[in-house]
């Protein structure tokens, strides 16, 4: 069994949503465990990581960029670095803004670049948007056309599931699943060079 945690900040619920139907998405795959964790809840005790066989990073985009309490679960992160602790694992991100682009993809650049710098590889967005193939717009998965990582968007007027179009919904729960895939997959190259 490998664990996948989703570490995120929400202030509204909208990031919280997502993250939640991303670990409903990975939990359909087989041989993965998924769980919730808040970043301001790692902050403290960053070693609690090392359970992990792989993560999915998520964060509101304030102002171009992760919110101030998901950055300090990244800074309490430092010590880990040092040894490079979490070399080899598995990440990915997700971001949410209440506009189309919002600048979400320097979010996505800022968690890429963070799980780089831990040695960790990562799993972009292979969802092909849907709209081109006749589904309607709010409708189709990755309606956003995000390939490095999952972007929703969540409007100002209700937080939570009726805050996203159908189509982020949607996205959420496939990217879970790819993310699980991949790491199952992960799993499977690990045990072939043991096998050597």
């Amino acid at each position: 069994m490998k664990n996948l945690a989703v570490i995120y900040h929400s202030a509204h619920g909208n990031t919280e949503r997502i993250a939640e139907l991303i670990v409903e998405g990975a939990r359909c795959v087989p041989g993965v465990h998924a769980q919730l964790l808040k970043a301001e809840d790692l902050s403290p005790a960053p070693e609690r990581l090392l359970a992990f066989d792989g993560f999915v990073f998520g964060s509101p985009t304030y102002l171009g960029g992760v919110s101030g309490t998901f950055k300090s679960f990244m800074d309490a992160t430092g010590r880990l670095w040092k040894t490079h602790s979490l070399k080899g694992k598995l990440a990915s991100g997700f971001t949410v803004s209440a506009l189309p682009a919002g600048d979400k993809q320097s979010t996505l650049t800022a968690l890429f670049v963070f799980a780089m710098q831990h040695g960790m590889f990562w799993v972009g967005n292979a969802i092909l948007p849907e709209q081109h193939a006749g589904v309607p717009y709010d409708e189709a998965a990755n309606r956003l056309g995000s390939w490095s990582g999952l972007m929703a968007q969540a409007g100002h007027s209700a937080p939570g599931g009726s805050a996203f179009a159908p189509g982020d919904l949607k996205t959420a729960r496939m990217f879970g699943v790819n993310v699980a895939k991949a790491l199952v997959c992960m799993s499977c190259v690990e045990e072939a060079e043991v096998a050597r």
